[in-house]
């Protein structure tokens, strides 16, 4: 990690609750405080997919800037791409406070937060006012007491169409009740028929694509994950991302914050969302865009994820321990990966351990 980050930063942001610290991080890139990142474009980790070109394959995953607060400060810290959210149609508080946990011990943070936002509006005027030129997702979510869940992901589709990149439909999140009831296969027909059906006729009067991908739970069956590729491909849908934070505790060190409630996410999770990942490439064939996410601290655990069958990597929990360098250094990471096994692009090295991750049991 960066020398000034560990000697103070890390250390300032660590004796304050984690959300008021998350608050003031976001203060810190809004203002300019936080210094940019230039990283040499390297056209051998550009990635073309869903129609999209990335520069890089590194993304900030969903969580983070939830109300499209720093989406421009955040591309100029490395990242390919970023994504808002969740955001949903109306405002909504979230759950009690306190409701995020470090997890200093084992590199890992849970949270509970609930879909903590300020609704589409608010967002929307802030990526309109951005004018943004990079590659920004919009992470869709139903609030809590909706009482059409499946109308509130078709309005976000509505709502966000002329600014967003590509669309993410946010199902997995352990903390709204009920809300993983949308993975199950009938649910999930039912959700990715209205949502595409709306996304389609939007990109009809834009005149361009719009992406949509399903996230989903580290936490399936097999039987689940049989589902979820069965509807995926049953509805043409542009991607998956794998994988959402989990309720699973197997693994940590003893430490501090463990047996809080929430979703788990960090270092702990690299190995579970990472067999997933690739459990579904298995299931769902070479061809469907899939983002890894969990874990990513470092260019090796982001050439393992793309290794086990991911075109796009994303990372959020890390930068917690690791500072605001981490995207940047694992960018020119990631140069010298692909130097170093003599291919002309990062994609050429997907799928090369989906065999030996898949076999894995969850």
């Amino acid at each position: 990690m960066s020398g000034i980050f560990s000697s103070i930063g890390r250390r300032g942001l660590f004796l304050m609750d984690p959300e008021v610290a998350h608050g003031m991080s976001i203060t810190a890139l809004r203002s300019g405080f936080i210094p940019t990142c230039m990283v040499p474009h390297d056209p051998r980790l550009q990635q073309t997919v869903a129609g999209l070109v990335f520069p890089n394959p590194l993304g900030m995953a969903a969580g983070y800037d939830k109300n499209a607060e720093v989406p421009g400060p955040l591309l100029k810290l490395g990242f390919g791409f970023t994504e808002i959210g969740t955001v949903t149609p109306r405002p909504q508080s979230g759950n009690p406070k306190p409701r995020i946990f470090r997890l200093v011990e084992n590199e890992a943070v849970i949270n509970r937060l609930g879909f903590n936002n300020e609704g589409h509006a608010a967002a929307l005027a802030r990526l309109i006012a951005a004018g943004l030129r990079g590659l920004v997702g919009v992470n869709i979510g139903a609030n809590k007491d909706s009482e059409d869940r499946i109308a509130d992901y078709v309005k976000g589709i509505e709502t966000f169409a002329s600014v967003a990149s590509y669309f993410t439909a946010n199902i997995s999140s352990p903390n709204t009740p009920g809300l993983r009831d949308l993975q199950a296969r009938e649910s999930l027909s039912a959700l990715l028929k209205a949502v595409l059906e709306k996304r389609d006729a939007e990109a009809q009067k834009l005149n361009r694509a719009l992406p949509v991908f399903l996230k989903i739970a580290p936490d399936l069956t097999e039987e689940g994950l049989d589902d979820i590729a069965a509807e995926v491909l049953a509805h043409n849908l542009d991607g998956l991302i794998v994988s959402n934070t989990t309720l699973s505790r197997d693994g940590l060190r003893p430490g501090q914050n463990n047996g809080e409630a929430g979703g788990l996410s960090g270092k702990p999770l690299f190995d579970l969302s990472t067999t997933v990942l690739a459990k579904m490439r298995k299931r769902v064939g070479p061809a469907l865009p899939i983002i890894g996410v969990g874990g990513v601290s470092s260019a090796e655990t982001a050439l393992e994820k793309i290794r086990a069958g991911a075109d796009l990597v994303q990372l959020y929990s890390c930068m917690v321990y690791e500072g605001p360098a981490l995207p940047g250094r694992i960018v020119r990471g990631l140069s010298t990966l692909v130097e170093r096994e003599r291919v002309g692009n990062i994609g050429e090295l997907r799928d090369s351990a989906v065999d030996r991750w898949a076999e894995r049991g969850i």
